[in-house]
């Protein structure tokens, strides 16, 4: 016969009783039912980057190794790529499109920053002057970029700009038209259309700074561009190095300038981009897997840059 314990156990049996199945099946089932919702919207996500992200991409790096002709498609390998890489405008297009880059990371890039700083030093109608900032962005590209093409850039002297350098007494241009001046236009288009949303994110980072780090600089006798450089440019350098690869993978899927302000290609190929390249060969050529081909090779090319930025950033931190 069991022995049995003061506290009504059998001897030699310690620890808490096992659960019966039914009770842990229903608190699991309770738990999954809170839980409904938020697995809904998993799953909706989920489906859409597969339907409209995941399935795009993988289907065009299948595409760019295969040729297709009358219906049917065989597998060529590597010689899709070696079409596109031998085409002279292939060339020509990176050129452009770093260059674009480069110009954007000097203007795009510098010009929100600076307006930020100096929005933020505003005391009054500081909620007026972000919604101006901002306004740029609310507008349709393909809206503004027609405003600039028809009213900025006429190459007459019924132009915007063509009209302040007649007033100072400076040369005009003919902008688009012009093979120097064409990428600088594209770039001042671009930055006074998409900085409103990257002046609200320094002005975020900015506000985040404490006031006695700016205190204690004047204090030493910093002036404004000391105190950007020694207190603003540090205190915001993770930011500023996120927007700095942002920058720079959206700039180099230029697509839309181009396409408006140029009529595609621009004079002597001057604004073809490698995106307007991958529009050109898809829908003009017929070359889907061309193309596909120059897609994939732009992936390649922004996720180096995306594997540098990281590998820098862990680096530093």
């Amino acid at each position: 016969m069991a022995t049995i314990t003061a506290h009504g156990k059998p001897a030699g049996v310690s620890g808490p009783r096992p659960r019966p199945p039914a009770r842990r099946q229903g608190r699991r089932k309770r738990r999954l039912q809170s839980n409904l919702t938020g697995y809904a919207f998993l799953f909706g996500a989920v489906v859409c980057f597969a339907v409209f992200s995941w399935y795009p991409m993988i289907r065009g790096v299948v595409m760019s190794f295969q040729r297709t002709r009358r219906g049917e498609t065989t597998w060529v390998g590597w010689d899709n790529y070696e079409r596109i890489v031998n085409d002279p405008s292939f060339w020509t297009a990176w050129k452009n499109t770093f260059y674009f880059t480069a110009l954007a990371l000097i203007l795009g890039y510098a010009v929100p920053f600076l307006v930020a700083i100096l929005l933020n030093e505003f005391r009054h109608a500081k909620g007026y002057l972000r919604i101006l900032v901002y306004l740029p962005v609310m507008l349709p590209p393909a809206s503004a970029l027609f405003l600039f093409k028809y009213y900025a850039y006429d190459p007459s002297d019924a132009g915007l700009f063509n009209a302040i350098l007649k007033f100072f007494h400076l040369p005009t241009s003919e902008w688009m038209q012009s093979t120097t001046m064409t990428m600088p236009a594209m770039v001042i288009a671009s930055t006074w259309m998409n900085m409103g949303a990257a002046v609200l994110i320094y002005l975020a980072a900015l506000q985040n700074i404490p006031g006695e780090l700016y205190e204690a600089a004047e204090i030493d006798g910093a002036g404004i561009w000391r105190r950007i450089w020694n207190v603003t440019i540090p205190q915001t350098k993770l930011i500023l190095s996120l927007m700095a690869m942002l920058q720079i993978v959206a700039t180099m899927q230029l697509f839309i300038e181009p396409l408006i302000l140029a009529n595609g290609a621009g004079t002597q190929d001057s604004a073809t981009s490698v995106a307007y390249l991958i529009y050109q060969h898809g829908f003009f050529q017929n070359d889907l897997n061309g193309a596909a081909a120059l897609g994939v090779i732009m992936l390649v090319v922004l996720a180096g840059f995306s594997f540098v930025y990281v590998r820098l950033t862990a680096q530093q931190d």
